[in-house]
């Protein structure tokens, strides 16, 4: 009780028996009272009030309150209440946004990856530019036209073979997997070459032949020597060899002709090659061969790029007993059947164990995958394969394999007509797995040029086709400005004539040699229209195929009906295509309308659509005086090779009505909400 009484005692001090100063020491310089004006007559007495309850409701807080009296305070109500609120609503929003956060990464869609984002540009090194005046192209001319690639709007640069490599086919004829080919510089060179890419936003990715090597590599040196574990790297067997002829174990012919054995002087066996003889096949049941392959791979991801395209997969492995392939031609005598075309390649092609091979290849590029924002890309180069074979390389739902093989089908087409154009795009579309992502190409080294295939007056559509169709446009170096191919009569290499037709030099302008070289001496001689069709030209020139490949690279890009929407087909006739892009959530469709007849045409799309508007805006056209102008749905007219993207408004998109739900694709579904401006997937 005595203690009680004591606390409450000391309170009423402090609240009114005593001076306070706040928490802070009585500053000196105050002169202090005479003892004889105090109130008090005895200076050694304290006047204690009347025992009472503290009167808290007069008092402020202050610096240096006791705890206890803090205490009543904090338990005041006008205290207490809002800290309550407060602590509630402070737990209350935590688990909003932990909740928004889960709900938004549910139902976001999957992020396009970057070699989804943008167009690919192929080079061919050796024809792109020369920096060091020897008439070939190299690594630094590459480096030097970063920026003229990047005003493209291109994403990824994919550079063909420049590995250390004989003359023989192209340079695909691979004495060092490990080396750059002196003609095109040095590993430094190369370095500096992935350190500009990045440096511009771009990624790299380039050419690796897993299959074969050349004859002057040195595990095909040591093979056929039967030095240690090289001695079964290549595929060799017993064959006879007399008088200079030799009898081969089958009848396999490589895919240049004649006989794909040939006998080996110092081993004394015959080895097996699916191209020319200097191009030996690496034997991929070896499993030392298949992680020789894996560590140069891993070499070339250390140094920086990006991805590969793994060139001739489909020939990794053959049957393992020989057996002879079965001619198209049952009745042609078999001494005769010398030509490729001539056999049915199922033992030496897809055979049992490939695709797990090149499943293995993407499971090692997974390693260097982890790091967020570098993922590894992997393309797969097949020619001459079945649509559904093709498809076989996407992988499985639970089984991943190349990102996509490269789509060639349109290099295919000699003649160009609204139904041939149609037939690529669905078959493609209609075989292609859920989720898996498409990709379209016009060009290559190995191809004619799309202008000497099919006509100049169609480049310009080809190229509107390839950025509105779903997936990665992917295109060959010169055909942005419609370059075609050259005549040779003569060359000093040893080279098949016909395969150098597509890989001129680069037309950069209308000086010598069309700028891509100040040396005297070009590998190849330039094409003879490079004073007209030169980048230089179609830079100042708003008509020309530089400019409308600029403008539908940036539409590309800035739209995201061309990036993740709907693509529904409508119509195709002997003359034209007809297809929208669009996407749930935005009511803007672009109609696309494209003529690759032999001569002009009138469409009525009122036909096609029944609630079109008749009049819509032309957003882009292959005529440029067109452009911003609207046209009569009624009748559309197109000149040859003519082609329009249209815009308009329209609320019932077309993939969700019954009559064009069978015609309408998507790869990764997507749906747009205006309001929070994102993209769902839980349309």
């Amino acid at each position: 009780m005595d203690e009680d009484k004591g606390k409450r005692d000391s309170i009423r001090m402090s609240l009114k028996g005593c001076q306070t100063n706040n928490g802070f020491v009585q500053n000196e310089d105050i002169p202090e009272q005479d003892p004889g004006s105090r109130d008090t007559p005895q200076p050694n007495a304290v006047s204690i009030p009347a025992p009472e309850e503290p009167q808290l409701k007069a008092v402020q807080p202050y610096a240096g309150m006791p705890k206890e009296v803090l205490f009543q305070f904090s338990s005041q109500a006008r205290y207490r209440v809002p800290r309550e609120i407060f602590f509630w609503l402070t737990v209350v929003s935590v688990f909003l946004l932990i909740g928004a956060t889960i709900a938004i990464i549910v139902i976001s869609p999957k992020c396009l990856d970057w070699w989804q984002a943008g167009p690919m540009y192929q080079i061919y090194p050796r024809s792109f530019k020369d920096s060091d005046k020897d008439g070939n192209g190299d690594l630094k001319g590459i480096q030097e036209k970063l920026d003229y690639i990047a005003a493209l709007n291109i994403k990824t640069v994919w550079i063909t073979s420049f590995y250390k490599s004989s003359l023989k086919d192209f340079r695909y004829a691979v004495e060092d997997f490990k080396e750059i080919d002196p003609i095109f510089g040095t590993m430094k060179d190369f370095e500096n070459l992935v350190a500009a890419i990045h440096d511009k936003g771009l990624k790299l990715i380039i050419d690796f032949i897993p299959n074969h090597t050349s004859d002057q590599h040195p595990w095909f040196q040591w093979s056929r020597t039967r030095s240690g574990k090289y001695t079964d790297y290549y595929i060799w067997h017993n064959c006879t060899h007399a008088n200079g002829v030799t009898i081969p174990p089958n009848n396999w012919l490589s895919v240049y002709g004649n006989s794909s054995w040939h006998f080996d002087e110092v081993r004394k066996q015959c080895y097996f090659h699916q191209f020319l003889k200097e191009q030996p096949d690496l034997n991929f049941r070896n499993p030392a061969v298949q992680e020789e392959i894996k560590e140069i791979i891993k070499f070339w991801l250390s140094k920086g790029v990006d991805g590969f395209s793994f060139d001739a997969v489909k020939f990794l492995l053959e049957a393992k007993d020989l057996r002879n392939e079965i001619q198209v031609n049952t009745s042609q005598i078999p001494d005769t059947v010398t030509r490729y075309s001539e056999l049915y390649h199922d033992f030496t092609t897809t055979q049992v164990g490939m695709h797990d091979i090149v499943r293995d290849f993407r499971q090692t590029m997974n390693q260097y995958s982890r790091e967020p924002g570098r993922y590894r890309f992997m393309g797969t180069e097949v020619s001459a394969e079945s649509i559904e074979r093709t498809m076989m390389y996407y992988g499985l739902s639970f089984i991943q394999e190349a990102d996509f093989p490269f789509n060639k089908y349109f290099t295919t087409l000699d003649t160009l007509s609204g139904h041939t154009v149609y037939d690529v795009i669905t078959s493609w579309m209609e075989n292609m797995p859920e989720g898996k992502w498409p990709n379209w190409m016009t060009g290559g080294p190995e191809i004619p040029r799309l202008t000497s295939r099919v006509g100049n007056e169609y480049v310009n559509a080809m190229n509107m086709l390839l950025f509105t169709l779903p997936g990665t446009p992917i295109t060959y170096y010169g055909e942005e400005i419609g370059m075609g191919d050259i005549s040779i009569t003569n060359f000093n290499e040893s080279y098949d004539i016909t395969a150098l037709h597509s890989k001129s030099p680069m037309q950069w302008d209308n000086s010598s040699n069309a700028g891509f070289t100040e040396a005297n001496y070009t590998w190849l001689p330039t094409n003879s229209d490079y004073h007209a069709v030169n980048v230089d030209v179609q830079k100042t020139q708003s008509s020309s195929a530089l400019r409308l490949y600029q403008d539908l690279s940036l539409l590309h890009a800035r739209e995201l009906l061309l990036s993740r929407g709907w693509f529904c087909l409508l119509r195709d006739d002997s003359h034209s295509v007809v297809y929208t892009r669009e996407l749930d959530g935005i009511e803007k469709v672009f109609l696309v309308v494209l003529n690759f007849g032999e001569s002009s045409t009138v469409l009525n799309l009122q036909e096609i659509i029944s609630d079109l508007p008749m009049k819509l805006r032309i957003r882009l056209s292959t005529n440029s005086a067109s452009r911003g102008s609207d046209v009569d749905t009624r009748a559309i007219s197109l000149q040859k090779g003519e082609g329009l993207i249209l815009e308009h408004s329209m609320k019932a998109l077309l993939h969700h009505q019954a009559a064009f739900r069978d015609r309408c694709f998507i790869s990764s579904r997507a749906c747009y909400s205006s309001i929070l401006d994102i993209l769902y997937s839980s349309c």
